[in-house]
């Protein structure tokens, strides 16, 4: 109980009305191909990863994919539209491999409300499920991080619904807020970045009796500098539900034959 109260002090200064339910776009996104890292806390390369997004008319996609040493690979695909506002039209997941405590593939499709799940328990038997839910265009899945370029810099609390698969798919709710200015360097330039916390809550009693049997999700934190062009810095958080805490940082690139 002691987790479940510090995230509910934590949120009740926070009086501001929620953000309307789609953000404004303020900064069109467009063709884009980064490489990232995702490394443990102490410094540790867990994965590679890569982000690839292209932009035809006001439709986006966007796919960030991770590559694990043991073999298991991350693979998120998002489909979104900015037309005047951000709006979901389709998302699939990928998880699979020893990295993950249950391994699946989940698509949603916001037109229809469609969520089919695929995952893989611990003897290796595939479970479906396929259902309709009450889906809106504001969805977050694989859209955190776009939304979070574009919310106005006073912004002090935002709701988004959200499709968590646990496996079984459940529609959920995104409270995200801004948990003050951090600085950082690179090389001799200063910069200051905003920390945002993402929790996911699940709702009542649900979440109560996940906190105490110990499998409530850890809450993400993501830092994003702002200014005239916004920027993802990093963020810090599990990929999956029972998976380790690890950090997500761009690439530098190193020239030359691997040693």
């Amino acid at each position: 109980m002691k987790r479940y109260a510090a995230v509910v002090l934590a949120l009740a200064p926070l009086t501001a009305a929620a953000l309307a339910d789609t953000i404004p776009v303020r900064y069109p996104e467009g063709i884009l191909h980064g490489f990232l890292t995702l490394s443990t806390f102490d410094g540790k390369r867990v994965a590679n990863g890569e982000l690839l997004q292209v932009a035809k008319g006001d439709r986006v996609t966007s796919r960030t994919v991770f590559r694990f040493g043991d073999g298991s690979r991350h693979d998120e695909t998002t489909v979104f539209t900015q037309r005047g506002s951000f709006r979901l039209v389709s998302y699939r997941l990928v998880q699979k491999g020893p990295t993950f405590p249950k391994p699946l593939d989940m698509t949603l499709d916001v037109a229809t409300g469609r969520c089919v799940v695929h995952a893989t328990d611990k003897d290796g038997k595939v479970k479906t499920w396929d259902e309709r839910l009450d889906v809106t265009p504001d969805m977050a899945n694989g859209m955190v991080l776009t939304l979070l370029k574009n919310v106005p810099s006073d912004m002090v609390r935002m709701e988004l619904p959200l499709v968590l698969a646990t496996p079984k798919p459940r529609l959920v709710k995104l409270v995200i807020a801004p948990g003050g200015e951090e600085a950082f360097r690179i090389g001799a330039a200063s910069h200051k970045a905003v920390r945002y916390q993402v929790h996911i809550d699940l709702g009542g009693v649900v979440e109560i009796l996940a906190d105490l049997a110990g499998k409530a999700p850890a809450d993400t934190r993501v830092w994003i500098e702002r200014g005239d062009v916004p920027a993802f810095v990093k963020s810090e958080g599990p990929m999956a539900i029972g998976a380790p805490e690890w950090r997500i940082e761009l690439a530098s690139p190193k020239f030359g034959a691997a040693k």
